[in-house]
């Protein structure tokens, strides 16, 4: 890749920074910091926040479990000829790592895709959707670019947005260096990162910034009042992949109680008028299933372009994160490709 950006760091990468705002900090203005002050002499001092988040991040898939293993393994044996490179992009917050996966080591003017992985909004790195990203590419001829975004709740809402659009922004502007066309950018994600898939339309708009030329959602979390959908109340008390504790967590650390209804943060309850042609996957297993028939329900009432609503029956939410598990996940995939060449196209002559 031609840009320098690709080999050059300055500054520490936004998702290994620690000042966050979110951070435990003991205020000397705080009256009970004196006995803080006491407590830290006798052990160190840990917040519950800290006690909930540690063992979360410890054994979530594609961190580093006991025994020093990777839980998530790189699927390039499964597409060979997908090129994967480690990138740094700019931001005002500091340099933005990110995975570049391109489907030959030559492409030129491919369709590009920002990609936002999943992970309540507090977990996760770009590797763990490694499988995802490499058939995204593989498959429609697109060049993928993973961003490692800054996570809560040491970095609430807005700080991950920000970082995702630095990157799409980067992308309008720089995408030849990597081979791509500057002209066709879509965004995608997973769950929590399907939530910025959807966000990142309607940032792009009031920052009067092109919109994403598609978006494509897996499973997305679309409105933070998860209770008002009769399908959370049913499966999220003795859900597996995720349950009720577990959002409610979720949604306290990326942002405060007076967000939640915030466009940007439940963009269900947004101005969806100009959304890019979407396509949402979900299954009907899925806690939050009703909410994205609903997303899906709004847009084809708010917007003039296309929407695809991919829902397969039994399926649980990440139903298209593994190989050979479900055929859903091919039909999944096979719909998804479609939709891309219809809306964000393959490579123009000159690339192919």
């Amino acid at each position: 890749m031609g840009d320098p950006s690709s080999s050059v760091i300055h500054g520490t990468p936004v998702d290994q920074r620690t000042d966050g705002p979110g951070v435990t900090r003991i205020d000397s203005a705080d009256p009970a910091a004196s006995m803080y002050d006491l407590l830290a002499k006798v052990r160190s001092p840990v917040t519950l926040r800290d006690m909930m988040i540690f063992p979360v991040r410890a054994v979530y898939a594609g961190q580093m479990p006991p025994g020093g293993l990777e839980a998530i393994p790189h699927w390039d044996h499964m597409f060979p000829n997908v090129t994967v490179e480690e990138m740094y992009v700019p931001s005002p917050d500091g340099p933005v790592r990110c995975q570049v996966y391109r489907p030959d080591a030559t492409a030129q003017n491919r369709p590009m895709m920002l990609y936002v992985h999943g992970g309540g909004f507090m977990l996760g790195r770009s590797e763990d959707t490694d499988y995802i990203t490499r058939r995204i590419c593989a498959e429609n001829g697109v060049i993928v670019v993973s961003v490692n975004y800054r996570l809560a709740p040491e970095w609430p809402f807005p700080a991950g947005l920000d970082d995702c659009l630095a990157v799409y922004c980067w992308m309008r502007e720089h995408g030849p260096d990597i081979g791509g066309d500057p002209g066709r950018v879509g965004v995608a994600g997973d769950s929590s990162g399907g939530n910025f898939a959807a966000v990142l339309p309607l940032l792009a708009r009031s920052q009067n910034l092109a919109p994403p030329d598609v978006s494509v959602m897996f499973a997305p979390v679309l409105d933070f009042l998860f209770e008002e959908y009769e399908s959370f109340n049913r499966m999220a008390p003795t859900g597996v992949v995720y349950d009720a504790p577990f959002m409610g967590f979720a949604r306290g650390a990326y942002c405060r109680y007076s967000e939640w209804t915030h466009p940007h943060v439940s963009p269900l309850r947004g101005d969806l008028g100009g959304f890019p042609n979407a396509m949402i996957i979900v299954g009907t297993h899925d806690p939050i299933v009703d909410s994205c028939l609903e997303f899906a329900r709004k847009l084809r009432t708010s917007a003039s372009n296309q929407v695809e609503l991919f829902v397969r029956e039994g399926m649980p939410h990440g139903f298209y994160f593994w190989p050979d598990l479900f055929p859903q996940e091919e039909e999944a995939y096979g719909a998804l490709a479609v939709f891309l060449r219809r809306h964000l196209g393959g490579a123009t002559q000159s690339g192919i």
